[in-house]
Order: C-alpha cells, then structure tokens, then sequence
C-alpha cells in the first residue's frame, strides 16, 4: 500500500521546520544595538591594564550597557539595565585609569562588570536612587592593591553619600546629609569628596551648596553656599560639575546664556565671563569638556552652540593662585560640531569634529596637531538633510609635537554611531533604529504594479487570466531591449550567484522595503532582502511627548502613508526613493468624510467599553463582567487569504471553516479573582460568539494574543493551583461552522449571510499547553493566496529569542488520551501532549540574542511558500520562513553547473548522434 502524503508530511514535520545549513545566517539579519550613546557615558579604555589596547563603552538612552569593538563595530558583550529606560532617568557609567571593570548606576543599583567580559563583579542596591557615582583616584590605604573604590551620592528624601569598595561591592562608610536640598552630583579632588546639592530659595532661584567630606572616614569637614542664585533658576543651565580632575569645577550660565560662572570646587570664589553672540544669532546650549585624571592639566574647553554655528573657548586654572583664566579660542564654524578631550600623561588634548573636518589641538596652545579632511560620515541621510555630529569621543597617539593616530566615535544627526580612524570610516552602526516604534513591509512602485496584476489574474477565470496575462506580456515587449542587453549579466551572475538583490530587480518578492518610525522621530527604510542595507533616512518631524503616536496608514502603490498623531493629518512618502510626496502635512478631507460612514472602534479605557460607531452614532458596546477590565483586542487581518474554505479530514470529508471577517479576539482580566476571560466577538453586531475562562493567572506577567484564518492563540503565565504547577500556558482555538463533517450548520446553502440577523455562533475547540517560558508577543506567518501552512511565531524575552512554532504542532484537534485513528494519522494528527518544549529547531535566531523585541510583523513573498517576518524593539531582526518547505524555487544546494552540463553533453551527443541515426536508417531501407 502506497503511504499516503499527508503521512509522510507528517513525518518530516521536524525537517519542514529544521535550520537548514545553508539558509542560517544567510536568509536572516540582525542589527545587535545598543541605543544612542549618551555623551558623558561613552569613553574608551582599556580592558586590560597591561595592554595598550581599548574598547569603546556606553550606556546608552535606552538603558544599555555594552563595549563594542573599535576595529569592526562588533558588540563584545552587552546588558539590558533597565528596559524602558527614558533619556530623562539619571544613568551612570565610570572606569577608573588602570581599572579592569567599569562601574555603571541606574534607578538605585550601582554595579561591577569585568571590562573584558560584561561579568558581573558585584551590586550594590541602595536605599534611594543615585543622583551621582564616580570612580575615586585617591586611596584609603585599605583597598585591595590595583583596584579603586566607588563613591556615590543617594538622593530622595534622605540624601547621603557612600563610599563602595571596589573589590566587593561592601560599604566602607556612609555619610548621611541630612538635608532637604536636592542632591545633584557628587565630586573628587585628589584630597576631598565633594557633595553638590541645590537649595531652593524663597523667590525661586537656585543656590549651589557644597560639603566637603573626609575620603577616609566620611566625615563632613566644611559646608558653604555658592551665590548663584542671580543666574540660576533651573538646574538645566548647570553646564557641568567635573570629577576626578586636579581641580574640579562647576560651571553655570545665566538662562539667556550671556554669563558664564565658573567655582573651583574646594573654593568659595566664583570667576564670570561673558559670552560672547553670533552675529544676531543667541547662544542655545553651553557644553564644558575637561579631563578626568587627577594627574592632568588643569585645563578645560567650554563649547557655545546657535541655531547655525558653534565655537569654543579654552580655559586654563592655576591650581596656586585658584585663579581661572581664558587661554584662547577656536574660531566660530557653520553648521554643528562636536569636541571631546583626550590624555596622555598629563597633557590634554582636544579634538573637534564637524561635517569637513577632524582637527585635534594641544590644551597648551590653539596650534593644530593634526587635520583629517572628511567627505561626510558614510550614512544614509535625507535628501536634503545636512548630516552633522551631535557628540564625539577621541583616543589620541601622540609622537613629538603632532598626532600620529586617532580614532573619533560620532553619533551623528541622523542617530547613527560612526567610527572614523583619521579621515577613513572604519564602520558604522544605526542606532537610532533601537527606537523603532512601528514599522511596515512596503512594495517598490514596480513590484506593486506587478503584484496587482497577479491578484488579478488569481481571482480570474482560467480563459480570462490566460488572456490578461498575454495582455500584460506584449505591453512589456517595450522592456525587451533593456532586458536582451542585460541578459548576459543577469545569466552569468545567476549561475556564479552573484546576481544584483535589490528593489528594482526583486523577482521572488524577497527584497520588499521595511519602512521604520523611530521615536526621534526619523522614517528609515531598510531591504528586507540584503542585511544591512539602509535605503534612506528621513527626518519627518520633531516628537511632542505623549503626542507621538505615528502609524501607517497605507503602503499602496509603492507609496507610504504615514499619521503622525490620532488629530494630525498624513504624509506620504515615495517608498524607493524617500521624497516627500506633498510639501507639508495633509489633512485628507475626502477619506475623513468617507470615514464618517465606516464603522470605528473604541476602547475606552476608564471605564472598560469597547464602542462601534458610526458617523457618531454608537451601534453597540461590549461591557465586560463588573470586575473584569479589557487587556487586548485583537481582530483577524483585513488582508488574511485563505486557500480552502474547509479542512480535509483523513477519509477525504470536510469540516468548514467559521471565516467571518467580522471575528475579533478580546481578553479581559479580573483582578480580584485572578483569572483572565477571552471573548470571541462579531465586530458587526457586537454579539459574543464564545467565551472561555483560566482561573489562578498572575496578571503581572505579559498576555498577548493573536488571531489568523478561523483560529486564534493567546498566553498568560499561570499561578500554581492542585491541578497543575507555576508556569506559562498557551491556548489555542479554531472555529468551526459546525462540527459534524460535510455540514454548514445553520449556514446551510445560504448564499447571503448578515452578522446582525444570523444567530449562527461557530463550534469551537481548544486546547491549553504548557510552554517553558512567558511569550511577551504573538504574531503568523502570512503569504500570498494562503496556500502554505502556518507557523505561529512567538517571542520568548527570557531566552533573547523567536520561535516558529508549527500550526500541527497547536492544533486543537490533537485526540486526547487516546492514540490517532488511521484517518487522524493521514491528517497528521499526533496525541495531545499538554506540556510543548520548544524544539531548538524552531529558533529563527539559532545562536543569536535578540533582546527587547516589542513588535513582529510579517508579509508574503511574491511566491506563495516564502513568509518574510522583521522583528523590532531595541534589536532589529529579520528572516524569511517556508513553513512548507520552498516548493515553488529552486534551493541554493542545486547544482547549476551540473545541470548546465548535462544539457551541453546531450546537445553535443545529439550533434553527433544524429548523423549516424540518419545514415543507420538509409542502411535499413536499402538492405529490405
């Protein structure tokens, strides 16, 4: 007996779903990002003492620690401190001078990590949240020997400062400051400790207060109030408080920025300067560099920047006179820039980057070192956007009177870090895409032409898409030339495998466009098809906080759509190219009046409704149980095929599909009795279809939900109850018109059938899994007519990881208790196991950590097994999946050379066969 094909389907489940050698690593991409760098906590240094090679370290806004290698922009090693981390969260990162760790500071943790490893060496959780923590260069006499000690200053309603061995971690003293003052930062001579705090006055202003602690036993030893309360009415125009130099500073403006203050911590005099303007042009923003070696020149630079230039001026302090005094100016430049401070011994270096030039000067004197000449910082910028840099740092190499070597780190304007080794780009990273907050697969203008066209032709008779299609075939004739010329190229490239992979040349569907939104509010465009490539960057607006909220709204003829906000208009963009397509916002008056008669959904949020209305006229309202608030709205997807309206069984009957449109998935949780109720709802009446209830579930865990063809899935993690232990659960459901085989149900032959007058509900079964880990999003697999099986794919953020999960594997109708019938076998159907391990096989990153995946998104290929998923949160990755093995292309293990072979030594035995046939055959005829 033949086996039958489902079986051996069946039976190959594991290899469908298998990494294959070929494809891991090579159909998949991943940008490993850490965030923007946060300027006071990006430095290199050296991991090693006894080595003169460094790394380059950062704490980014999003709360990321890392240290990436300066030759290639590899990630060595990186943690997630904080997940949802704002810019506006205080965030530390120090190294002292010959230190093997570096020590970083988020909400109340202060920690230890191996600078050549990322392992931890110790933490520390103190009693409120870190307003300041730095590395001490002076000793106690009591540290382990090579190893410096941290001190940090606790702020909160019960401000103090710590000193933290640098060893362990341990308290070595802590010195409350008993004081109602804000705590602002915390500073080091090579004598002192110094708290800074802020008292705030009567009328409003800030005066700087500054106590004077012992190193070695705590003890406060002086206490005094600098007068700066003429200038300082906010802590934003505190330009700087230094740290760890010979002679700490601090440093103020005035809030117009025409005043600069100066105080040598350690001293009750205060040095002004006046700032100078550019043209009619007001100094914006004032930035102080000095160094942070205790063995340095006592020298700093202050940075002035407008709307439209930038300049410098260097100031010099004599340590015996405490007398602070400018020692020159850099000239005023066009355009934005950026200076950091480099040591070597004790000289200080400065170097200045702008968009045409790297130059490093001596803190001595304003004679050039070095000049590097740049022609830009090889990123992707806006058509008319002028890419500049925001910030920088520098590592110098310094032989005689000028600089043999440097490398300069910059993020630039358009949220990329870029790493230059004199004038040459060495790589680049993409920073800003760790804030992508949504995102869209896009079709180039000709692709989505052409896919039109095979929609039209899909849901055509046979004689009516024989006849388009030999249309479209002779309007194409006028490409034939272009083509014939190209054809050489394209043959030879296809059979080296070097053929060009972009947008403009995509025949399997691989290469779409992913349009990304970030919130700085940047549009980029990356191709699906080639690993990272970004086709362009566009700035689009400048976000307002809690008013950002942008979405696509279509992506139709190779155009983008995009809202900005739920009350502004949209722009649309030119998916290829970039180029706005109107010159300012759009408000559409015609699709808002058409909206007027579509329906709308609401989820209003204080008391728990979920509205339809329309032309505001509410249709109906779904209130959940007293108690119960709604976690997540799900409905199918307006653009979802489905390839057969019923499930083939194993004896060739057929149970149909519930396939509403209308099918929306809502779960609701009950706080009080710990359970969570999803709720299948027909979005045209309202009516609940189904309902089903998991009891003993920690709501403090994520629950996310996902709905596709006539089934849906969701998750939860599950509290331990006499039935079964703690974990996570995974429910999935399909629904049935009816569940006897061959039968509609009340559906009938039914040629019309209305969601509001029908009482037909779907039959629905579901079953309940056991996972090894709480999945934080759901999404599927999606491609072009529905033909090809479903994979379920779920991210796992307790592994850094997404998994493809097999729709045979889920499915509801697995028997329970008892083994398959031969029918059910042919189905593929295996005995239901309540517990699901994730096979390593499903893991669509293999060895890579994906970390802080919020969203996944999927869209078909052009050829019907290939799914293209792109995953975005804090990393970027993306892949292609066949569910079904790629049936319809051929794979990268076929031998071309051997086919190309064969076909030449049958055209040559033809050739030479063929007159011998011909004369065998007169032979014959004469000898008869």
């Amino acid at each position: 007996m033949r086996l039958p094909l489902v079986v051996v389907a069946s039976a190959l489940l594991g290899s469908v779903t298998a990494v294959f050698e070929d494809e891991a690593w090579n159909v998949d991409y991943q940008f490993s990002l850490l965030g923007e760098p946060k300027e006071d906590t990006t430095f290199f240094h050296q991991p090693n003492p006894n080595s003169r090679a460094s790394l380059l370290y950062t704490l980014s806004e999003k709360g990321v620690l890392g240290a990436v290698n300066p030759k290639d922009g590899t990630i060595v090693w990186r943690h997630l401190l904080a997940p949802g981390i704002s810019s506006s969260n205080a965030s530390f990162l120090r190294a002292g001078e010959g230190q093997d760790i570096v020590v970083s500071s988020v909400s109340n943790q202060v920690a230890a990590w191996g600078a050549a490893d990322g392992r931890q060496a110790w933490n520390v959780n103190l009693d409120g949240p870190v307003a300041d923590v730095e590395i001490l260069e002076l000793s106690d006499g009591k540290e382990t020997a090579g190893v410096k000690d941290a001190v940090a200053l606790i702020g909160g309603v019960h401000s103090a400062v710590q000193r933290i061995d640098g060893a362990t971690g341990a308290v070595k003293w802590q010195t409350k400051l008993d004081s109602s003052d804000t705590a602002y930062q915390v500073s080091a001579s090579s004598t002192e400790v110094f708290a800074i705090l802020l008292h705030k006055t009567m009328l409003g202003y800030v005066k700087i207060k500054v106590i004077s602690l012992d190193p070695v036993t705590g003890q406060k030893t002086d206490e005094y109030v600098l007068s700066s309360d003429s200038e300082l009415s906010t802590a934003e125009t505190i330009v700087s408080v230094g740290a760890n130099s010979a002679s700490p500073i601090i440093a103020w403006t005035d809030a117009a920025h025409t005043v600069l203050k100066v105080n040598l911590i350690g001293t009750k005099g205060v040095s002004s300067f006046n700032i100078e303007k550019a043209g009619d042009k007001n100094v914006n923003r004032v930035r102080l560099h000095a160094p942070y070696r205790v063995n340095s020149l006592a020298h700093f630079l202050v940075h002035f920047e407008t709307e439209s230039s930038h300049w410098a001026d260097v100031f010099h302090i004599d340590l015996k006179k405490s007398k602070i005094e400018k020692a020159y100016s850099l000239p005023k430049l066009t355009g934005t820039g950026a200076f950091s401070t480099s040591t070597s011994d004790a000289n200080v270096y400065f170097t200045r980057a702008t968009r045409d030039e790297i130059v490093t000067i001596s803190s001595t004197s304003h004679g050039v070192l070095g000049k590097w000449p740049l022609n830009g910082f090889g990123v992707v910028g806006g058509q008319h956007e002028i890419v500049g840099p925001v910030h920088s740092v520098s590592d110098v190499s310094v032989k005689g009177e000028s600089v043999s070597a440097i490398r300069t780190a910059i993020l630039t304007t358009t949220g990329d870090w870029t790493l230059l080794r004199g004038s040459n780009i060495v790589w680049h990273r993409p920073e800003v895409l760790a804030g992508t907050v949504s995102a869209t697969f896009v079709n180039p203008a000709k692709a989505e032409a052409l896919v039109h066209e095979l929609e039209i032709e899909a849901h055509s008779n046979p004689v009516s898409a024989y006849v388009h299609r030999v249309l479209r075939h002779v309007e194409d004739l006028h490409t034939l030339p272009a083509l014939i010329a190209s054809l050489p190229q394209k043959v030879v490239g296809g059979f080296l495998g070097t053929s060009a992979d972009d947008v403009t040349s995509d025949t399997f569907g691989f290469n779409k466009i992913i349009a990304c939104v970030t919130e700085s509010g940047r549009l980029v465009a990356l191709n699906a098809g080639i690993p990272g490539q970004i086709l362009w960057s566009e700035q689009i607006a400048t976000p307002q906080p809690n008013d950002w909220k942008p979405s696509f709204v279509s992506t139709e003829g190779g155009l983008i759509k995009l809202s900005l906000s739920d009350t502004a208009g949209s722009m649309t963009f030119n998916a290829s190219t970039g180029e706005l397509m109107a010159n300012a916002l759009v408000v559409d008056t015609e699709n808002d009046a058409a909206s007027a008669n579509d329906i709308t959904y609401t989820l209003r949020e204080q008391d728990g409704e979920l509205l339809a209305k329309q032309g505001g006229k509410v249709l109906w309202q779904f209130n959940p149980i007293s108690g119960e608030r709604i976690v997540t709205l799900t409905p199918r997807p307006v653009n979802d095929p489905v390839a057969s309206i019923g499930k083939v069984l194993g004896d060739r009957n057929v149970l149909y599909k519930y396939l509403s449109p209308n099918s929306a998935l809502v779960l609701t949780a009950n706080d009080a009795k710990h359970s969570v109720t999803s709720y299948i709802l027909d979005t045209a009446s309202g009516a609940v279809l189904s309902s089903n209830t998991h009891n003993n579930v920690d709501l403090s865990g994520p629950v996310t939900s996902i709905m596709s063809e006539n089934w849906f899935a969701y998750s939860f993690a599950a509290e331990a109850s006499d039935e079964s232990p703690k974990g996570y659960q995974l429910i999935v459901g399909e629904m049935f018109e009816s569940l006897m085989p061959n039968d509609r149900g009340p559906l009938g032959e039914s040629t019309n059938f209305s969601s509001v007058e029908s009482s037909a509900h779907p039959h629905t079964l579901i079953n309940t899994y056991q996972i090894p880990e709480a999945i934080s999003k759901l999404a599927v697999t999606r491609t072009r007519q529905g033909i090809t099986s479903r994979q379920l794919l779920a991210v796992v953020a307790d592994s850094d990881a997404i998994v493809g999960i097999p729709y045979n594997a889920l499915d509801p109708r697995r028997p329970v208790n008892r083994d398959p019938t031969k029918d059910e076998q042919m189905e593929g159907l295996v005995r239901y196991n309540p517990v699901i391990e994730f096979d390593p096989k499903w893991y669509l990153n293999h060895q890579r950590e994906v970390i802080g995946i919020k969203d996944v998104i999927t869209a078909p290929a052009t050829i019907e097994s290939t799914s293209l998923v792109f995953a975005y949160g804090l990393d970027i990755f993306g892949t292609r999946l066949s569910p079904s093995f790629s049936f319809d292309i051929l794979g990268k293990d076929f031998n071309k050379f051997q086919m190309l072979a064969t076909v030449a030594a049958l055209a040559v035995l033809t050739f030479v066969v063929a007159p011998l046939v011909n004369r065998k055959q007169v032979d014959q005829r004469w000898q008869f």
